[in-house]
Parts: structure tokens; C-alpha cells; sequence
């Protein structure tokens, strides 16, 4: 995994180079820890109309928010309770958002988990791409025509952000095993059902953009960075935990690991369905990731899927 080059980073700082944001609407999902609770802060500081922070615990999304306003005392945070491990859960934070929103600028979807014990989220799907890509991709479903109403709207930029990984580019099964989905999937090992799950992020990201055009769509890696992702890896292989404990020296702090998502939601720069580096480096996924034809398939498979959620 060539996670280290770096050399071709744009230069971005949140606080200069974020625009005003008067007016917009974000949503953040994982907002209360890591790179989530560091995007919503550095959003909270350019005046945006409201900031969804989106998260499985209350009171832990309660207190980052808390934290926040420490430093950005008006920050306009508003509290969604969101278990993507649960299609029950997305719909009613859904509803509970479309009910006090009529628009939505920015949609980042940033939470995730890596190489969990095996399992499967509670609509049957094995858990990392049921909450890592299933998850996500009926969040976005479910708020396609909030996000394409604002794209219509007059002086609007409307942005979808994948948080994915480098780590797809690790996925060395020729094509996606949806045979396995369904199953706990054990056999493939937990780094490597994490690596699948991040693959399918960077191939939604891309067929999304060609779906609708209206919308700016990316998926991005933000390097390795010390988050509770990292320290929730319990179900992976002694060798990646090993080569995680030798990259401690080069890990990113979270300010530092949130630029590329950051960036990829305000930069004009992007281009629709790409996968970026941080920061702002393009063209660096997998063969597989650049594979139209295996976008659209998970697309397809993604779509039926979603299909049966009453």
C-alpha cells in the first residue's frame, strides 16, 4: 500500500481556503469523533446555516458538539441519531432531518468501521459493507431529492464526499464477491472484507456521478490517521496490525487527516466521481476502482438491494 506519497498535495488550509458558507446545509455522518468532528468544526467556522451532526450515540454526539462550540460558540449543530448498520435507523434520521430541512448542500459520508469481528448488520448484510457501502448508499438514496431540489436552486454546489481508503487498492479478488454479502464472510478475513467495503465507496462514488450529473460526487482517502477507526480494528490479520504499529510515526493527526474530505466538498477543482489522495491527488485508485463496468454492477446489485426496504 503506497499510503505514504504524498508529494503531489495541493495545498489547503480549512480555515483560509473554506469558503462562506451562508446558508448551506451539511450533513455529517460519524460527526462525533475523528475526521467527522473535525470537518463539522472546520464547517462550523465559515457560517453555514445549519451543520447535521449525525451519529449512533447521543450523548457522544452531544458532547462533541459541546466541544465545538467551545471553539465556535454559534455553531449551528443539530443532533441526528444514525446507526447505518440499521436501514430502521437511516430511515427515521431521514425523516427526523427532512422534517426541519428543505436543502442539503453537503452530504459526507465519512463514518465507517474497519476490520470488525465478523457479523451482520441487522438487515442480514455482512457488517462492514452493510455500514460502510450498504449504509451509505440508502442515506443517500433517501435524500437524492432534497440533494437534486438544491442543485436546481439558483448559485448552488452540491457535493456528495465517500470517505473510502487506499486500502482498496489492497482488494485483489477479480471483481466484487456479493456471493459473500449476504454471509458473515469469514473466510475472506476482517481487513480484507474492510477492503472490499472500501472498493465498493470508491465504485458508487464514481457511478453516482454519472447517475446524476447535477451533483459533485468524490470518494476520498485521508491518509492513515489516528482515529477510533484505527483503534476499533479488531478483527484483522497480525500482519496489518503489525504494519499499522511501524506507521505510527507517519500517522496524520486529525486536522491533518480531514484536509482531502474537506477539500473534495468546496475545491472547484474536483471532478465529479473521481478518487482523490489527500490532498486533491487524483488518479490514484485501483484498476478495479477505474472498472465502469464493475461500478455498474454494484450499482445495479445496490439499487435491487435498496429495493426492498419498505
Amino acid at each position: 500500500m503506497n499510503i505514504l506519497s504524498w508529494s503531489k498535495s495541493v495545498s489547503f488550509d480549512a480555515q483560509k481556503d473554506i469558503p462562506p458558507l451562508n446558508g448551506k446545509v451539511i450533513l455529517v455522518t460519524g460527526g462525533n469523533i475523528g475526521l467527522g468532528k473535525q470537518s463539522v468544526l472546520e464547517f462550523a467556522r465559515h457560517n453555514p446555516h445549519q451543520i447535521w451532526l449525525a451519529a449512533r450515540n447521543p450523548q457522544r454526539a452531544q458532547e462533541a458538539a459541546d466541544e465545538i462550540r467551545e471553539i465556535v460558540p454559534d455553531a449551528p449543530i443539530r443532533l441526528l441519531e444514525l446507526d447505518l448498520s440499521s436501514f430502521e435507523s437511516i430511515k427515521k434520521a431521514v425523516n427526523t432531518f427532512l422534517s426541519q430541512s428543505d436543502r442539503l448542500d453537503i452530504l459526507m459520508c465519512n463514518a465507517g468501521i474497519m476490520a470488525a469481528p465478523a457479523g451482520l448488520t441487522r438487515d442480514g448484510y455482512e457488517i462492514q459493507f452493510g455500514t460502510n457501502h450498504l449504509g451509505h448508499a440508502l442515506l443517500t438514496k433517501l435524500l437524492l431529492p432534497t440533494l437534486l431540489r438544491t442543485a436546481a436552486m439558483p448559485d448552488t454546489d452540491v457535493r456528495v464526499i465517500s470517505l473510502s481508503s487506499r486500502g482498496h487498492t489492497a482488494w485483489t479478488n477479480p471483481g466484487l464477491r456479493l456471493d459473500l454479502v449476504k454471509t458473515k464472510a469469514e473466510e475472506l478475513g476482517g481487513y480484507t472484507r474492510y477492503f472490499q467495503s472500501k472498493l465498493a465507496n470508491v465504485l458508487w462514488a464514481r457511478q453516482l456521478a454519472k447517475e446524476y450529473p447535477q451533483l459533485t460526487v468524490a470518494s476520498i482517502h485521508p491518509g492513515v490517521v489516528q482515529t477510533g477507526l484505527m483503534r476499533g480494528a479488531t478483527g484483522g490479520s497480525t500482519v496489518m496490525t503489525a504494519f499499522l504499529k511501524l506507521a505510527t510515526p507517519f500517522v496524520r493527526t486529525v486536522e491533518n487527516g480531514a484536509r482531502n474530505q474537506l477539500w473534495a466538498s468546496v475545491s472547484k477543482d474536483v471532478t465529479s466521481g473521481e478518487y482523490y489522495e489527500p490532498v486533491g491527488v487524483p488518479d490514484l485508485a485501483s484498476p478495479q476502482g477505474k472498472d465502469d463496468a464493475l461500478a455498474q454492477v454494484l450499482w445495479d446489485w445496490t439499487q435491487e438491494e435498496l429495493s426492498k426496504v419498505r
